[in-house]
């Protein structure tokens, strides 16, 4: 099932589900003059797309557990497809800050990124994640070599830790939510960290057993 292009199809789809709740309501905002959006857009588009780049890189990272764990290898197909999800809504989060809040001021934002130091780090969770999407086809596989494209790619975790402490550093009073996606990029971290020092001593000893043979 895994492998079907429909179930692909269908994941694609329901990963673009947000942004068309989005844009709706922000149709109906605009045009239809409701409250759909709320008592205040800015924030209320601010923090959806927010929300769903942290879900989504939660998602990305949690493609290798998920696959070795459940014996589901063909899992790894939709881990690309998450990432780059994950890059599009921090596109537009971070797009939603340049004109709703800033309007394109270019020396207010550089100000902002520098001395405000919850958009010091979601600047950075983005910047981390470009390299990332940039990168993410099989000709840049191909290009970059096997182990330093995957040297590269841990830069999600990266940026999933600095895209927590972004949104733990922004809601100053109820942390709940960045506390429980910190946890979840905690556990997954350490995964992959318990998952390297296992393959070593492993390693390690098919060394040995091959020098002595």
């Amino acid at each position: 099932m895994l492998r079907s292009r429909w179930t692909k199809v269908v994941v694609f789809l329901a990963c673009l589900a947000p942004f068309a709740v989005l844009a709706w309501r922000f149709y109906r905002a605009t045009v239809l003059f409701e409250l759909s959006l709320g008592a205040n857009p800015l924030e209320t588009m601010t923090h959806f797309t927010g929300d769903w780049t942290i879900r989504f890189l939660c998602a990305t990272l949690a493609i290798t557990p998920l696959r070795k764990l459940l014996g589901l290898p063909d899992l790894i197909r939709y881990r690309r497809m998450l990432g780059l999800y994950a890059f599009f809504y921090g596109c537009l989060h971070f797009m939603i800050y340049l004109y709703f809040d800033k309007l394109f001021a270019w020396r207010e934002i550089v100000k902002d990124v520098a001395k405000r130091p919850f958009i010091t780090a979601g600047f950075a969770a983005l910047a981390l994640m470009a390299p990332l999407a940039l990168t993410s086809t099989a000709g840049w596989i191909r290009r970059m070599g096997g182990k330093r494209w995957q040297s590269l790619h841990r830069l999600v975790y990266a940026s999933g830790v600095a895209a927590v402490v972004h949104y733990y550093w922004l809601v100053k009073s109820d942390v709940r939510l960045p506390l429980m996606y910190g946890a979840i990029v905690g556990a997954l971290l350490l995964f992959r960290v318990a998952g390297k020092l296992k393959i070593r001593p492993a390693r390690a000893v098919r060394r040995t057993a091959q020098s002595v043979s």
